[in-house]
């Protein structure tokens, strides 16, 4: 995704509910859109954020869909990769993985506009370019690079779905595992014997063991390349001791 935003300082730069923008611009509108933020983004909301009315709004958007669009483009125009300081290739994508989760799950909406194709390539060729470039000088070609990191975006994207839709479980009172529970309570004790164990492993909730579940995969692209996994697994252990850490924070 793009690591810059399209909107000029000096527009940014103007406030809102301050009565009507000295120049509404559609680049105001997303960024108004951003502010709103997806859960609440309607044309009324954004109209009333900027102090205009919902007809002068059209002249700018052309529905609902075209502000999520717009609200799209400035989220992931603000994610920023992880920084590269020399570190491992796959220290630096297990660091990519956890972001993009973390970031997908912190705004739903984004992702699912993401999921939607709304996010395209003139957004996020720059942050694309320099994820291969990334990967490249550790000695990645281009296709082991597109490849590598595809796993591991689409690892992270999955993951952040499991999420989501647990919490949405959760809200609506039929989290997964106790889902399990409720279906095994009622079926002989001779059946589903392999749900049985799955629920006995789960020892919190059916989204834990990502970073486990990452590292497999990483060891799998340095088994490919001929990589010696010991004292990466020792580094990766010990970033995924740090983020446990501060996610009990």
């Amino acid at each position: 995704m793009s690591k810059t935003s399209s909107l000029q300082p000096a527009e940014a730069a103007i406030r809102r509910k301050v009565g009507r923008p000295a120049r509404l611009t559609r680049e105001l509108v997303a960024e108004a859109a951003h502010e709103v933020g997806f859960e609440n983004l309607t044309m009324r909301t954004v109209a009333d954020h900027l102090g205009v009315s919902v007809p002068g709004l059209y002249h700018y958007v052309r529905n609902k869909e075209d502000l999520l669009r717009l609200a799209a483009e400035v989220s992931s125009g603000r994610m920023q990769l992880p920084e590269d300081h020399g570190q491992h290739w796959a220290v630096w994508l297990y660091e990519c993985a956890v972001h993009n989760r973390r970031a997908f799950v912190a705004e739903p909406g984004l992702l699912k506009q993401f999921v939607d194709g709304a996010i395209g390539a003139d957004k996020n060729s720059d942050s694309m370019d320099t994820v291969l470039g990334t990967l490249v000088r550790q000695g990645f070609t281009i296709h082991e690079a597109r490849l590598a990191y595809g796993l591991i975006s689409e690892f992270a994207i999955g993951a952040a779905v499991s999420i989501i839709r647990e919490r949405l479980a959760a809200v609506e009172g039929r989290p997964t595992l106790a889902e399990f529970h409720r279906v095994l309570a009622v079926r002989d004790p001779a059946e589903l014997a392999h749900i049985r164990a799955l629920v006995a492993d789960i020892t919190t909730d059916p989204t834990t063991g990502f970073h486990e579940s990452l590292g497999t995969i990483l060891r799998g692209i340095a088994a490919e390349r001929g990589s010696r996994w010991g004292p990466i697994e020792d580094k990766l252990k010990a970033l995924a001791a740090d983020h446990s850490t501060r996610a009990a924070r």
